[in-house]
C-alpha cells in the first residue's frame, strides 16, 4: 500500500507540510495549487525538498471549470492549462486533477465536454502529463463519477482517466459497485474521506466537515473494496477539507492521518480476507484492568477512596507508586509524576492477546511508551493515546500479574469485610479540546477496538456538551469522552465504580466522612414529577445527594464526590438491563461542579 495525502488536509506552509508527511511516513503527497501559489521556494525547490524527504509528488490539484463552456472560455482555459503544465513540469508533477465544471459550463452535451477534454489531453501529453478527471458532487452537469467515466471514454486519450473520490461518491448516495464497470488502467487517482452524515448543503458539507477515515459515518472499508477489486493499484491518498485540522499542530495531524489509512487498509483487508495484507487482529477489552492516578500530593485521592471503601492493596516494591482495590476497581496511585494536583495518566485494559494488540497499535502508528520495570516486574506493553494518557494490555493469569509488584495489601478482616466497596469499573469518562476529539474517536476505534455510539448533546453552564460514547459490543468496557464549549474550562475526568448496593455504598461512605457532590433540592421535586418515587425512596435519594434515572430496561442510581485536581469519583449501580449513564441528570451535575448557590 503507497500514502499520499493532499497538502490542503493540513496547517502551515507549503514546506512545513510537506516536512510533517515525511516524518509521519507518507509516501506521496498531492500540492495543491494555492499552496505552491503561496510558498516562497520556487517550484524546483519544492521538487528538490520532496526528492530530499522521499516523497513523490502523486498529483497537482485542483484545475477547476473548464468543460462544457463556449468557444471564447474554452480559448481562455486552455491558456490557463498550458501556464499550469508548465509549472507542473518545474515541479515534477505528472498527474493533474481535472475537477468537473460548476461555475462556466454552458452546456450539458457530454460530446462536447468529451470534445474540449479531449483536446485538454492532448496538450497534457505535450508536457507528459495525464489527467484525472473527477466529478465534483455539486458539478452543474457532472456530478456523478460514472458520467465523468462516460466522458472519458468518449474523448478517448491514454493519458486520460478518471478520479475517484468517495466523498463525492458517497455524499450523493452513488452506489460505488459501479466502479467495477471503469477500465482498471482508467482508474488513475483516488482520494479518500470520511463525514458525519449531515442535513446541509453538499459544498458546505465537502470543505468544511469532511474527517478522516474510521471518525465519520461513510461506509469506507465497502467503498475501498469496490475500488481496489476493480484494479485500481496507485496510491491510497487523503484529501480532507476540515476546519480543525487546518489549524492543528501539522505534525500531528499527519501522524494521525496515516493512522486513519493503515486503519482503513487493514479492516478492508479483513473484510475481504486478504491475509496477507492484515494487521494482528483487534483484540478487544473484557474489562479494565485498572486506572493509574499521578501527582505530587495524592493524599486527598487516597482520603476519598478510603471513604469509598476502597482498601489498600500495597507499595509497589521499588517505586512510590500505591494500590487501592474495591474488588475488581483497582487505582494505582503514583507520586513519581512530581505535578500538582491529580490527574488520570494510565489506563489499563485486560484483553485475549496483549502483546498483539501492541504489535496491531504500533503498526497502525499509535506511539509507544515504556513502563520502567526491574527484574520480576510483569510485562506491561503500552502505547500514548492522542492526549497523552498512557494505555496499557494486559493478559495476565492467576499465575504471574502485576498485583505481585505490590506488598503490605491490607487483608479485609470480619469487621471491614461486609463494608468495603466491591466493584468494577463501570466506564470511564474523559474529556478532550475541540482540536483532539475526532483524533480521540479514531485512535479508540483502531486501537482499542471499541465501537462508536450516536453522539448526544448535553447542556452544561458554560453551553453544550458533546458526548460520545466508545464501548465493546457487551458494555464490559465503557468510555465516555466529553467536548466542552471552546471557551469552557477543560472538563474533569472520572471513573465510575459498578456496585450491587449504591444506596448501602452511600450510607457507609457518608459514616466515613465523605461529603458528595450537593445536588439542588429542585432536582429531587423533578423526579417525582417525572417519576411518581415512593416518598420514602424519593427522600433516601435526597438525603443522600443520590441521582436517579429509569427507563423500560431498568433504573440507575449514583452518586459524585467533589472533584480532586482533575479527577472525581462515581459509584452506581445498574437495576435491570438499564445500559444507559444518567443522561437527564448530566446537567445538573455540571451544574453543580461549577459551584453551589450564588444567592
Amino acid at each position: 500500500m503507497r500514502t499520499s495525502i493532499a497538502s490542503v488536509c493540513l496547517s502551515g506552509g507549503l514546506v512545513e507540510k510537506l516536512h510533517a508527511c515525511a516524518e509521519a511516513g507518507f509516501d506521496g503527497i498531492e500540492i495543491m495549487d494555492a499552496d505552491l501559489i503561496a510558498a516562497y521556494e520556487s517550484p524546483e525547490e519544492i521538487r528538490a525538498l520532496c526528492h530530499r524527504l522521499g516523497l513523490t509528488i502523486d498529483l497537482f490539484q485542483p484545475f477547476r471549470d473548464f468543460e462544457a463552456v463556449d468557444e471564447a472560455t474554452f480559448a481562455d482555459n486552455m491558456r490557463r492549462a498550458r501556464a499550469k503544465f508548465e509549472v507542473m513540469q518545474r515541479l515534477g508533477a505528472d498527474m493533474m486533477l481535472l475537477c468537473s465544471n460548476v461555475a462556466t459550463a454552458t452546456t450539458p452535451d457530454f460530446d462536447i465536454a468529451a470534445t474540449q477534454i479531449g483536446a485538454l489531453a492532448d496538450l497534457a501529453a505535450e508536457y507528459g502529463i495525464d489527467i484525472a478527471y473527477e466529478a465534483l458532487a455539486w458539478g452543474r452537469y457532472v456530478s456523478d463519477y460514472r458520467d465523468a467515466w462516460d466522458i472519458v471514454q468518449r474523448a478517448d486519450r491514454a493519458n486520460l482517466g478518471v478520479c475517484l473520490d468517495s466523498f463525492h461518491i458517497l455524499s450523493r448516495g452513488h452506489d460505488p459497485a459501479g466502479i467495477a464497470e471503469i477500465d482498471p488502467d482508467k482508474l488513475f487517482f483516488l482520494q479518500l474521506a470520511d463525514a458525519p452524515r449531515m442535513d446541509l448543503d453538499v459544498l458546505s458539507w465537502s470543505r468544511h466537515h469532511r474527517l478522516f477515515p474510521g471518525e465519520g459515518d461513510f461506509d469506507l472499508i465497502d467503498f475501498l473494496s469496490h475500488v481496489i477489486l476493480a484494479g485500481y493499484r496507485g496510491p491510497l491518498s487523503l484529501e480532507v477539507f476540515n476546519d480543525t485540522f487546518r489549524q492543528t499542530d501539522v505534525t500531528r495531524t499527519a501522524a494521525h492521518a496515516l493512522r486513519s489509512l493503515h486503519w482503513l487498509y487493514d479492516r478492508t483487508a479483513a473484510q475481504n480476507d486478504w491475509t496477507d495484507l492484515q494487521l494482528d487482529a483487534p483484540q478487544p477489552p473484557c474489562a479494565i484492568d485498572f486506572v493509574e492516578v499521578s501527582g505530587e500530593d495524592l493524599s486527598a485521592v487516597e482520603r476519598t477512596l478510603s471513604q469509598l471503601g476502597f482498601t489498600f492493596g500495597g507499595r509497589h516494591r521499588t517505586k512510590a507508586v500505591r494500590l487501592w482495590e474495591a474488588g475488581d476497581a483497582r487505582v494505582i496511585l503514583n507520586e513519581q509524576v512530581r505535578t500538582p494536583g491529580s490527574r488520570l495518566v494510565g489506563l489499563g485494559f485486560e484483553v485475549g492477546d496483549a502483546a498483539a494488540a501492541a504489535r496491531r497499535a504500533h503498526a497502525i502508528g499509535a506511539p509507544q511508551v515504556f513502563r520502567r520495570t526491574y527484574a520480576g516486574d510483569y510485562e506491561l506493553p503500552a502505547v500514548a493515546s492522542p492526549d497523552g494518557t498512557e494505555v496499557y494490555w494486559n493478559s495476565r493469569t492467576a499465575a504471574e500479574s502485576w498485583l505481585d509488584e505490590f506488598e503490605g495489601r491490607v487483608p479485609l478482616g470480619e469487621d471491614t469485610a461486609e463494608t468495603a466497596l466491591h466493584g468494577v469499573i463501570d466506564h470511564l469518562n474523559v474529556a478532550y479540546p475541540w482540536q483532539e476529539f475526532d483524533e480521540a474517536v479514531l485512535f479508540n476505534t483502531s486501537v482499542l477496538a471499541l465501537d462508536a455510539e450516536p453522539a448526544s448533546d448535553v447542556p452544561g453552564p458554560r453551553g453544550l456538551v458533546r458526548s460520545q460514547v466508545m464501548r465493546t459490543a457487551d458494555g464490559a468496557v465503557r468510555l465516555a469522552m466529553n467536548l466542552a464549549p471552546p471557551t469552557a474550562p477543560e472538563l474533569p475526568r472520572h471513573v465510575a465504580i459498578r456496585v450491587d448496593d449504591a444506596v448501602s455504598a452511600a450510607r457507609r461512605a457518608r459514616a466515613r466522612g465523605l461529603a458528595f457532590l450537593p445536588m439542588p433540592s429542585n432536582y429531587y421535586d423533578d423526579l417525582d414529577a417525572r417519576f411518581g418515587l415512593e416518598p420514602d425512596f424519593l427522600a433516601e435519594l435526597r438525603e443522600l445527594n443520590l441521582l436517579y434515572d429509569r427507563d423500560e430496561q431498568g433504573s440507575f442510581i449514583h452518586f459524585y464526590t467533589p472533584t480532586i485536581g482533575d479527577i472525581f469519583w462515581e459509584v452506581v449501580e445498574r437495576r435491570g438491563t438499564y445500559d444507559g449513564y444518567g443522561a437527564a441528570s448530566a446537567p445538573v451535575r455540571l451544574a453543580a461542579q461549577r459551584g453551589g448557590p450564588l444567592l
